[in-house]
């Protein structure tokens, strides 16, 4: 079963399906049951009732096209569960202090909702086995530096580190090649030997850090980052932090750490005593709401449907496509014109089921990080992003909905005033332009679903 969602001239998202009739099974233990805690009637703050309050679209729009999306819940579910343990002072704890959220399992089912609504698969991603793999990595820890488990501070994160990520051999095997070519002594089996320890002395269980510009989706999604061993730093840091909260919980770890996540392009994250911490370190502390949300806009990011504009927000970047900003084209909005066959084709292969470079986007997946970012409840602007993707779907009546509580509570909490900014100026101006195109689309009758939003199976050419 597959599933896309593609862009039309106008700027209006086609959900397009084609689907296999298949039993789906029901929800797999091994996610239902991963949520240790006890029953709780706590609303998250963005769920509670309220008479103005519309449910979210994805899912449903998925099911009402005949997409089996079970597994897509249950993950959902998973997800709402663990955040509504986020108490103010959670919300800033370090992501080193111990927790009430369980910030593993919480990221696991974001990787899991997000497999499910694009793989389709009639078994649920095993978030416990993903879970067990940390342990794991805890226990691994224990097993090649238990002798240094008394060690000062500065020599037991040093072992850490050594463990937890890739040490950068500085073209160690090519030096050993060297000398082989230089004494004529030293054989090549030795040669091949000594490339087999350096790989299981330094790389051991290591992991790398994923390339930043652009990355994979891979390197997002912790299950990914497990089984790949390179992610992103955030994804790093969370590694990191589950294996040092294993280490206090059985005891091993006698002092306070606290974790560094680099800014940069290529550094890696690591661990320091807290007793030694500097003010200048405060930027790079990751706090439970801050890793969460880092992640899910990494995400929101990297399959944002539009085209990818450094220079501007999402926010206008979807604006841009709509024609809610005024002025003429630029440089990038012509050269979309130029991309067209490249981007048709690509978008022949996401039909197929075939995986291409984030840089296209993913409408589907995209949504989910807005309607988890607003479960959060972190910034009104994710109901004003979110807005325009429901615009671009066609859901006119959902977005002006979502586009007024933006609009509204901005009013009510004094957020923002009209700003200098240059770029928050034209945020602000897309968003009364939308705004005052939503109206004029729900006077007409029949509007609130777009005319061309279909279920049934639709072929399509060959784009060459």
């Amino acid at each position: 079963m597959m599933n896309t969602i593609t862009s039309s001239s106008s700027s209006t998202f086609l959900l397009t399906f084609t689907s296999t009739t298949t039993n789906s099974p029901s929800p797999s233990s091994n996610i239902t049951k991963t949520n240790s805690h006890p029953s709780r009637t706590i609303f998250c703050r963005t769920q509670k009732p309220s008479k103005n309050h519309l449910p979210f679209i994805l899912h449903d729009a998925l099911q009402s096209s005949g997409i089996d999306i079970t597994h897509a819940k249950v993950a959902r579910e998973g997800y709402v569960n663990e955040i509504e343990w986020l108490s103010e002072v959670e919300r800033d704890s370090s992501i080193c202090v111990n927790r009430k959220i369980d910030l593993a399992r919480t990221v696991l089912f974001i990787g899991a909702e997000d497999d499910a609504l694009v793989s389709h698969s009639s078994v649920p991603l095993p978030v416990s086995s993903f879970l067990e793999r940390l342990d794991d990595l805890s226990m691994g820890f224990c097993s090649y530096y238990g002798s240094s488990l008394k060690a000062s501070p500065e020599d037991f994160l040093g072992n850490l580190e050594k463990f937890c990520l890739v040490i950068r051999t500085g073209g160690i095997v090519d030096v050993l090649k060297t000398l082989c070519k230089k004494y004529e002594g030293l054989s090549l089996y030795v040669l091949i030997w000594l490339e087999n320890a350096v790989d299981d002395s330094l790389l051991l269980k290591g992991f790398q850090r994923a390339g930043t510009n652009l990355p994979e989706s891979r390197a997002l999604y912790l299950h990914s980052v497990l089984t790949h061993r390179s992610g992103s730093a955030v994804m790093l840091s969370l590694i990191y932090s589950e294996i040092l909260k294993m280490l206090r919980l059985w005891g091993l770890l006698k002092f306070d750490v606290e974790i560094y996540c680099p800014h940069d392009q290529v550094s890696l994250p690591k661990g320091y005593h807290k007793l030694k911490s500097k003010d200048s370190d405060q930027p790079h502390i990751l706090t439970t709401q801050s890793l969460l949300v880092q992640i899910l806009k990494n995400l929101k990011e990297a399959f944002w449907p539009f085209r990818y504009d450094p220079s501007r927000s999402l926010f206008l970047r979807a604006a841009s496509a709509a024609k809610c900003i005024s002025g003429p084209n630029t440089v990038e909005e012509t050269a979309v014109v130029l991309s067209v066959p490249s981007a048709k084709a690509a978008q022949h292969r996401l039909e197929r089921g075939v995986w291409t470079s984030v840089c296209l986007g993913d409408m589907r997946r995209a949504l989910s990080a807005s309607e988890r970012l607003i479960l959060l409840d972190y910034d009104l602007d994710e109901l004003r992003d979110y807005s325009i993707l429901l615009y671009h779907c066609g859901f006119y009546e959902e977005s002006s909905h979502y586009l007024s509580q933006y609009r509204n509570s901005m009013i009510s909490s004094l957020k923002r005033k009209r700003s200098s900014s240059k770029l928050k100026r034209l945020e602000d101006d897309a968003v009364e332009e939308l705004k005052t195109r939503l109206n004029l689309i729900l006077m007409e009758d029949s509007q609130t679903r777009p005319s061309n939003f279909r279920n049934s199976l639709e072929n399509h050419s060959e784009p060459w």
